[in-house]
């Protein structure tokens, strides 16, 4: 449930790159303490969101507060309360991993001491205290994404903005990633982080799905399980290609996808069931079939949310 005083607020944001629209009409509210994941498919938007939020881009319309300021109009005042860390952060390849640290503090104005203290603390809670004289082009993709963290916290951001800051990173450090945060959080901090990982989605406070620069459904992950109307299936079938091709083609099937060795099928109960389903798989061969009722994944409900929107869109054009 979102606080009285939302810490992130985007009303019909909006951005065009000539004939492109990035981002069409966004609306959002982000409680403070919040870990919000906005998830879409490469092209959704997602960076473009992130951006305008941060101040980085020129809105085209709508506005935007975060901690209680304009982003338009108090553009200083914004960037003293954020942090924001791009998929590629500028960190310095030969110098060391305190060396960058020191490097970003001065360029935040922040005292010796106070530095000192602090550079301290993120080196202990990222376990880089044994690597802090290694140089940052020597460390491995998760230790560069803990460096770029601890340098983009250095001045005590009350937002901390993640552009997919996980991408291409290994399991261990992934997991080793998510600990700071929920620790961030815990200290009082506000995060906001894109994503492409729907299982890194699974771990967020709350869910946006983004599509087209669509806003397509904004919830908790266990919310969102429980939000369509739809009914998810688990075919089992050693002839999973005929069977996608013949439930794609069925009446009342909204989507069919792959997952590990069976197929997840989301039909619409008003208008087909899981017995006619099976006897059309049966018409076309295929009677050694399972069909049970599932409680989808959020990747289910994204994928299917998707097709829903793009069904709507073309009955619409």
């Amino acid at each position: 449930m979102i606080a009285a005083e939302p810490i992130i607020r985007a009303h019909d944001l909006t951005r065009r790159f000539g004939e492109l629209t990035a981002l069409d009409g966004l609306n959002l509210e982000i409680g403070r303490g919040e870990i919000f994941g906005l998830v879409g498919p490469d092209g959704a938007g997602k960076t473009t969101t992130v951006r305008l939020l941060c101040g980085l881009l020129d809105l085209t319309a709508g506005e935007v507060w975060v901690a209680g300021h304009n982003v338009a109009r108090e553009p200083n005042a914004v960037k003293d309360r954020i942090g924001y860390m791009a998929q590629r952060f500028g960190l310095y390849v030969d110098l060391t991993v305190e060396e960058n640290m020191f490097f970003y503090a001065e360029l935040f104005g922040i005292s010796r001491a106070e530095r000192d203290s602090l550079a301290a603390r993120l080196l202990r809670m990222t376990r880089m205290e044994p690597f802090r004289d290694r140089q940052a082009g020597k460390l491995s993709g998760g230790m560069k994404q803990k460096l770029a963290l601890m340098c983009t916290l250095l001045h005590h951001p009350q937002v901390l903005f993640l552009d997919e800051p996980t991408n291409g990173v290994d399991p261990v450090s992934r997991r080793d990633f998510w600990a700071i945060l929920y620790q961030l959080v815990k200290d009082g901090m506000t995060v906001f982080l894109t994503t492409a990982y729907l299982d890194e989605a699974e771990r967020c406070s709350r869910v946006g799905l983004i599509d087209r620069g669509r806003l397509i459904r904004c919830d908790t992950p266990s919310a969102l399980k429980t939000s369509l109307d739809e009914r998810c299936y688990e075919l089992r079938t050693a002839e999973r290609r005929q069977a996608r091709e013949v439930l794609d083609a069925a009446d009342g099937v909204l989507s069919v996808e792959p997952a590990g060795g069976v197929l997840h099928v989301f039909l619409k109960p008003d208008l087909t069931s899981p017995e006619r389903l099976a006897e059309a798989l049966r018409a076309h061969g295929l009677s050694e079939t399972e069909l049970r009722e599932i409680e989808p994944s959020l990747e289910d409900v994204f994928i299917a949310l998707i097709r829903k929107s793009e069904m709507q869109q073309g009955a619409a054009a």
